[in-house]
């Protein structure tokens, strides 16, 4: 079981920034994918970026220019660092991991418990 918990959300003012951790921990042999969604009340949990165990990131339109998502493979570990932030961005924001268990050798597919950003003068 792959167990993955997020830190660093909190509020913030427009034009602020934050950073958002996910640490993923237990029977890991290699993560592919790792993820950030976000959901805002009434709304559909969308993706916000996604980073390979390479390095190649995806982003959102809508956070293009503005988020960084960035990994740490030893810690197993990935990040968003969040800057200009809108109030558009408060949402309760998810980390996602895909890859492979050590235990099993099957795929394992895994959600942190959210954390939320709000942001707000």
């Amino acid at each position: 079981q792959v167990q993955l918990v997020e830190s660093g959300g909190g509020l913030a003012q427009p034009g602020g920034s934050l950073r958002l951790s996910c640490a993923a921990s237990g029977s890991i042999r290699l993560i592919y994918a790792m993820r950030w969604f976000r959901q805002a009340p009434g709304k559909q949990r969308e993706l916000v970026a996604s980073i390979t165990s390479g390095g190649s990131t995806n982003y959102a339109d809508s956070v293009k220019g503005r988020f960084t998502i960035s990994r740490d493979n030893g810690k197993n570990t990935v990040y968003l660092q969040m800057n200009s932030l809108k109030p558009e961005d408060t949402a309760v924001y998810y980390c996602h991991a895909d890859g492979m268990s050590d235990r099993t050798l099957k795929s394992f597919n895994s959600w942190g418990q959210g954390t939320q950003v709000t942001v707000s003068s």
